[in-house]
């Protein structure tokens, strides 16, 4: 009788074993893995020597992730199924917006932070919106609040809110992202447009 109990506990410990191993082989079916784009500003003489350091901006927990933020309706947030974005989105889009700076030619010398340039002024921001807006007509929102910090002193010589959309054409994740990318170029454009007139 020993015997036989210690088989059938042999056997269950076996297959208790092997379906564990099955599980932990598994693996999940890997996320779709999305970068914005830095869309190429209009390109003019640098401006008098000036260098700019463009400074990863600040944002909520909810932003501040790989996460592509979805919202279904008003107050009320969820993330994108399946996909997420190549680094956290701050780091994508100082990254990005640190490019449109450069593909302008309008300054001297841009940079992030650790990269040795003699800056005159911090391109200092946050994100606010970052998200595709479901319902009868769904739309990329995206809203940067920017500073330029004067980087000798510390004044703020301007601040500006840059609100931009636009239209959702597919229910994929692809479309979300290119929507969000198209809303994102948008600001990046009028960003740099703004701080090459102040300063």
């Amino acid at each position: 009788m020993k015997n036989a109990f210690r088989s059938c506990a042999t056997i269950v410990a076996l297959s208790l074993s092997v379906s564990g191993c099955a599980l932990l082989g598994s693996k999940p079916k890997p996320l779709d893995t999305f970068e914005l784009s830095a869309p190429a500003a209009e390109s003019q003489k640098p401006r008098r020597g000036i260098q700019i350091l463009v400074t990863e901006p600040s944002a909520l927990k909810a932003l501040d992730s790989q996460n592509i933020v979805v919202n279904p309706q008003p107050g009320s947030i969820e993330y994108l199924g399946g996909a997420q974005w190549a680094d956290r989105l701050p780091k994508v889009v100082q990254a990005r917006l640190a490019e449109t700076f450069q593909k302008s030619g309008r300054f001297a010398g841009v940079g992030k932070p650790g990269e040795g340039l003699a800056i005159d002024y911090q391109i200092v921001s946050e994100i606010r919106t970052f998200e595709v807006r479901l319902g009868g007509q769904s739309r990329a929102h995206v809203t940067l609040f920017v500073r330029i910090l004067n980087d000798r002193n510390g004044a703020v010589r301007a601040a500006k809110v840059f609100e931009t959309e636009a239209p959702i054409s597919g229910a994929d994740n692809g479309a979300y992202v290119r929507g969000l990318n198209a809303a994102f170029g948008r600001a990046a454009i009028e960003i740099v447009d703004w701080t090459a007139s102040i300063i």
